[in-house]
């Protein structure tokens, strides 16, 4: 094949790979490649179209920044661009930088300050009031988040000073710090969610929720690092311009200093923050040199994606090399088993780690692992402990094997329907007691206001719970002898349990965690056979007669109450008079067999209302579409799906004919 016929078709592999993980890493929130990883991929598709001019088309992704804004929100034109930077991995590079910027007539003074690890955000103020706020998306359109930040506590709403500027946008990072991190993940760990994978992307995923309470609760900050427009005051330099925002009340960024116009300081000074960046109580992602002078900003200007004034140099990943003590088993709400790595402590970013989840039996098999082997072992994002690796088994060492049996109660670990995961399928398990506790009190299950972690956590540990059963049996005097209770706060957790045994039937049905079964789910098996009774007497064909159950759902259901401690729990919640009957309108069949998908704001549903009501109807509510879809229910910034419904001839129903659909 002739060389650029190699070249072209590397290329085209090239973006079509980093076009996907963009979309998880900007879009979705849920990356499957580390920082290093994709670096690499942008820089070989940079290389090879630099080598070969003709390949670089104007849709490459290194032409454009990031993500795109999302159906969620309402989107924002960016008055100015919010650009990217170009990474350097060496300091040579830097050098380069610098001699491109003499070359372009400008003698430059640098500032250099640390680049966070978040999600990019610009914030307007008018006349030192906060109006908007939002998302970077692709540069030039981003999602309007004015709501969300609002709730963050770190972001000023009003500016300080008696004579704030008349209009001011700023550009920052919204990120999460690593404590936050860790009770976050602690949370979704306890509830048997899947935690996020590093604080950029839980940070990103709570900044984009839809509920501001939300996103309220998770901790989040921002640095500011660039004045973006401004009117009502000059501003002449960055370093400058950084101290006059941290006059007005602003968080700037944490570290930035002006070293002048040598390259070689630059380079002493981004070293100094790599020794220091372990200590630091954020992720960061590397170290920037700016052009200080806005002038001679406005003089060099920009590429099609990044600015000529800035790059960005990216720290390369810390790796070290330990003894494999062991791997302990840890038993999760939902029975799965998974393996923890404990080995020799190790110095790494910083901490001093012992400890790294491995996930499941299937990664120890890949990774070859037996105790007593020299391990090679480095932080995900900068923070979350990871094994990558074997550099050495122990002499006469077998390969470690997954427990037969649940190391909790005994009870055999099964694979169920050909899951990599090993699970306990025993329910009265004492290792799953906590777990369970908090998912059945959870918002979309029981939905116990105050009944949270830590309080589910003593009501284990002092013995006062340990099935759902009774939580429905505390007392004011037990409640009160928890941590942090008071008269009032222990009524108002009994008033709250109270207030759940009216719940309707789909939430306990839920609440009582069957595996395989969502709360969608729930609802359909709740409204279908309409009281937990008939539920429990249902056989696997008749649960498989529900439009958009398998086998595989019917069967979790059916095992789930043939179990003895199933029985035993539902007879003691009917003692306690909890609802076991379904109240609601009764179900139709006017979508039966129909396949609906709801993208953006609709004028007076929410998104999971009009699901429920196709759910209801007859009809399955999917996240994506497909050529399968019936109708795409579009509102306002339906965003991609729509464009894809448009594309493939389905049928776009708004609000108002999505009901009279319903209505026949």
């Amino acid at each position: 094949m002739p060389e650029l016929e190699q070249a072209k078709q590397r290329a085209e592999e090239l973006r079509a790979q980093i076009e996907y993980h963009n979309r998880l890493y900007y879009d979705q929130d849920a990356p499957e490649l580390e920082d290093f990883q994709y670096d690499a991929l942008t820089r070989e598709l940079r290389e090879l179209e630099a080598a070969y001019p003709e390949l670089a088309v104007p849709d490459s992704p290194t032409q454009r920044v990031g993500g795109t804004a999302s159906g969620r929100f309402a989107k924002v034109t960016h008055a100015v661009k919010m650009e990217s930077l170009l990474d350097a991995f060496s300091y040579d590079e830097l050098r380069d930088f610098d001699r491109r910027v003499r070359e372009a007539g400008v003698e430059p003074e640098y500032v250099v300050e640390i680049k966070i690890d978040g999600l990019s955000c610009s914030l307007e103020y008018e006349n030192g009031q906060l109006v908007r706020a939002s998302t970077r998306g692709d540069g030039m359109v981003g999602e309007d988040v004015t709501e969300n930040v609002r709730a963050i506590r770190s972001i000023p709403k009003t500016l300080r000073g008696e004579n704030p500027p008349a209009y001011l946008e700023v550009r920052g990072e919204v990120y999460m710090p690593h404590e936050a991190f860790r009770k976050l993940c602690e949370e979704q760990e306890l509830q048997g969610a899947a935690p996020f994978k590093n604080p950029r992307n839980a940070a990103a995923g709570s900044l984009r929720q839809k509920d501001p309470k939300v996103t309220g609760r998770r901790g989040l900050g921002i640095f500011i690092f660039n004045v973006q427009q401004a009117r009502g005051v000059e501003l002449t330099s960055h370093a400058a311009s950084l101290d006059y925002l941290k006059e007005l009340g602003l968080p700037v960024s944490p570290r930035y200093h002006k070293v002048g116009g040598d390259i070689e300081a630059a380079i002493a000074e981004i070293a100094e923050i790599g020794q220091g960046r372990a200590a630091l109580g954020f992720d960061m992602d590397g170290a920037v040199i700016k052009v200080d002078s806005l002038a001679q900003r406005r003089q060099l200007g920009s590429t099609a994606k990044f600015p000529r004034w800035a790059i960005a140099f990216k720290y390369p990943p810390e790796v070290k090399e330990t003894r494999l003590l062991d791997i302990e088993i840890n038993v999760g709400r939902t029975g799965v088993l998974t393996p923890t790595a404990s080995f020799e402590p190790v110095l790494l970013a910083g901490t001093t780690v012992s400890r790294a989840t491995l996930h499941n039996g299937e990664i120890i098999q890949q990774l070859g692992l037996c105790i007593g082997d020299t391990i090679q072992v480095r932080k995900a994002g900068e923070i979350i402990p990871e094994v990558i690796g074997v550099v050495r088994h122990a002499e006469g060492a077998a390969p470690y094997r997954m427990p037969a049996v649940c190391p909790s109660c005994g009870a055999p670990a099964v694979h169920l329907d050909g899951e990599v995961a090993l699970r306990c399928v025993n329910p009265e398990c004492p290792a799953q007691a906590l777990r369970n506790l908090i998912h059945f009190a959870s918002r979309d299950a029981m939905d116990i206001d105050g009944l949270g972690v830590a309080v589910c956590t003593q009501l284990v540990e002092r013995g006062l719970a340990g099935t759902a059963a009774d939580l429905y049996t505390l007392t004011r005097e037990q409640l009160l002898t928890l941590d942090k209770f008071k008269e009032k706060k222990a009524d108002n957790l009994l008033g709250a349990i109270e207030r759940s045994k009216r719940n309707n039937l789909d939430r306990l049905v839920f609440a009582l965690g069957i595996h395989n079964i969502g709360d969608k789910a729930a609802a359909q098996l709740a409204e279908h056979f309409g009281s937990m009774e008939a539920l429990r007497a249902a056989d696997v064909e008749e649960i498989c007669a529900i439009n958009g159950f398998g086998e595989l759902m019917a069967q979790s259901v059916v095992e789930f109450f043939a179990r003895e401690g199933t029985a035993d729990l539902l007879r003691r919640l009917a003692e306690q008079e909890v609802n076991m009957q379904w109240q609601g309108e009764a179900r139709t069949d006017r979508l039966a067999g129909l396949t609906l998908v709801v993208t953006g704001t609709l004028p007076t549903l929410s998104r999971k209302e009009a699901e429920a009501l196709i759910v209801k109807n007859g009809g399955k509510a999917a996240g994506s579409v497909s050529k399968k879809t019936a109708y795409l229910v579009a509102g306002e910034a339906a965003g991609s799906k729509l464009t894809k419904a448009q594309a493939l001839g389905i049928p776009v129903l708004d609000e108002a004919a999505f009901l009279a659909l319903l209505e026949g």
